[in-house]
């Protein structure tokens, strides 16, 4: 509830206080005091409308959640705009936006001024009725869990589903691709650091011809070998050295003849269309051990592509469970539904005859399934669609819905913010309103600009705004004080004893 209100400079008000309560707060004066100017301040220091005030500023016992705004919720919270050379707001001295304010506030706050057609939205009806439900220990709320948790996982289901379904009609030329790019691979069936290993072939088969005769030429120095050992035993050096010198160029000589000589097998052809070959793999992929590994993740890829009827036919399985079990939860909350609508029906018209107001038609229809089931409520004035019923009848049919939910709410509902609601509304027609005012204001802090007595009668609190020449005033107003605001109500300006009597006798009937 707003606690207390507090404005400065505001067209004709200088400076107002007020101490509110909860219940129902009523305004009341002459036209053209600035009672709408007030409630119009009310709601800019929420965030919810605009002024040019110096100040207005709400304080809340609401338990706010500011947390994305980095404000922290205290026992009680205070809503501010201030207007210099421009307007700023602010929620616990911490400056906001006005759009973050109005949203943080619009989870609280209610103003029921036009055709708002959010208390007939599906889910707002269907949260009426299924609380009803739930009301008589038909566990209506763990019905409606389990249905939302197989609707959600059944969407998400299908959205897989869907996706390799439109995979599929990819699927035969990204296979044909994948296999393509495998068998260009193992056609060549390269090996890693093969193409080194050929390079060094080819280069050796183009030397190969001059090595061996350089390689024959040089043998003949082992004819003279034994020539050398005779010298060297005359000079009585140790020939050892040179025996072993020999044996390792001997070794060397033989290894590179068996080499080369091993290359007369070799179709040197072969070896230049084979470096050419992977010569192209390597321009594509960079590398050999490059090739080889695309070729690893096509192969991956191609057994995807072979799994995924495999897949498609386990997700079409559980699709369908799902899609079957989501069917059999929406029947049963169905069923639930239909047998409370009629007693919803039964118990919105009993307020709507107190309000005065032809009977209402509510009837369910099956729609695709949402995450509330398969049923929409539609309701109906007299066989009237919503839409083109009067702004008083609508208005007062909100009410009766508003009171149907206030049965099974808490104390704490918040705030309503109403326009003179009871406007061109017979004195019986008032009362009615001002009776289902009464009972919704057990459960919000109602605000409400009224110009007849039946209403202002109600008044948890009672505040008369007032000119004083040409500034407004706002005076909370005692019994006896009432009494007389409800007279000049009443009777005009020139209030008269019976019009005295019939307010005593509304605020003595409210007492």
């Amino acid at each position: 509830m707003i606690e207390r209100f507090f404005l400065k400079d505001y067209l004709s008000f200088k400076e107002v206080e007020l101490e509110l309560n909860s219940g129902l707060i009523v305004f009341t004066g002459p036209s053209g005091s600035g009672k709408s100017i007030l409630m119009n301040s009310i709601l800019a220091s929420l965030g919810s409308a605009s002024c040019d005030a110096t100040l207005c500023e709400s304080s809340v016992t609401w338990d706010i959640n500011g947390e994305e705004l980095g404000i922290e919720s205290d026992d009680i919270n205070v809503f501010k705009h201030i207007k210099k050379e421009k307007s700023r707001y602010f929620i616990n001295n911490q400056s906001v936006s006005k759009k973050s304010m109005s949203t943080l506030a619009s989870g609280y706050l209610r103003h029921l001024s036009l055709k708002d057609f959010s208390d007939f939205e599906n889910e707002n009806l269907l949260s009426i009725l299924d609380s009803r439900i739930e009301h008589k220990e038909h566990k209506i709320f763990a019905l409606k869990d389990e249905y939302r948790a197989a609707y959600l996982e059944h969407n998400i289901v299908k959205k897989e589903l869907l996706t390799i379904e439109d995979e599929q009609r990819k699927i035969i030329e990204l296979k044909e691709f994948a296999a393509f790019e495998i068998k260009k691979i193992e056609d060549i069936n390269p090996t890693p650091s093969e193409d080194s290993e050929l390079l060094e072939i080819k280069k050796g088969l183009s030397k190969k011809e001059k090595v061996l005769k350089n390689i024959s030429l040089a043998n003949s120095i082992f004819d003279y070998e034994h020539n050398v050992f005779l010298a060297l035993d005359s000079l009585d050096i140790e020939s050892s050295f040179f025996g072993d010198s020999m044996n390792e160029l001997r070794a060397i000589m033989e290894s590179a003849e068996d080499k080369f000589s091993a290359l007369d097998e070799v179709d040197v052809e072969d070896v230049l269309n084979r470096i050419e070959a992977l010569s192209e793999l390597k321009r594509r992929y960079g590398s050999i051990e490059d090739a080889l590994k695309y070729k690893e993740q096509k192969i991956l890829e191609l057994q995807k592509y072979e799994n995924i009827e495999m897949t498609k036919g386990d997700l079409e399985q559980r699709e369908a469970a799902l899609g079957k079990k989501v069917k059999e939860l929406a029947q049963r909350l169905s069923e639930l539904r239909h047998v409370e609508i009629k007693l919803f029906t039964n118990d919105l018209n009993k307020y709507l005859k107190e309000l005065y107001l032809r009977e209402a038609q509510i009837d369910i229809k099956e729609i695709e399934y949402d995450l509330s089931g398969k049923d929409e409520i539609v309701i109906k004035l007299n066989s009237t669609e919503l839409q083109k019923v009067s702004t008083g009848e609508f208005n007062r049919l909100r009410l009766a819905i508003l009171a149907l939910k206030s049965e099974f709410m808490g104390k704490n509902g918040g705030i309503l913010m109403l326009d003179e609601i009871d406007a061109n509304l017979s004195g019986e027609e008032s009362m009615s309103v001002a009776k289902v005012l009464k009972q919704l204001s057990k459960h919000f802090q109602i605000f409400v600009i009224s110009h007849q007595p039946q209403l202002t009668s109600m008044g948890d609190q009672h505040f008369l705004i007032h000119k004083n020449g040409d500034e407004s005033l706002v005076k909370k107003l005692e019994l006896q004080e009432r009494v007389d605001e409800i007279a000049r109500i009443i009777s005009g300006d020139r209030v008269t004893d019976e019009a005295k009597r019939f307010a005593k006798e509304l605020l003595h009937v409210q007492k």
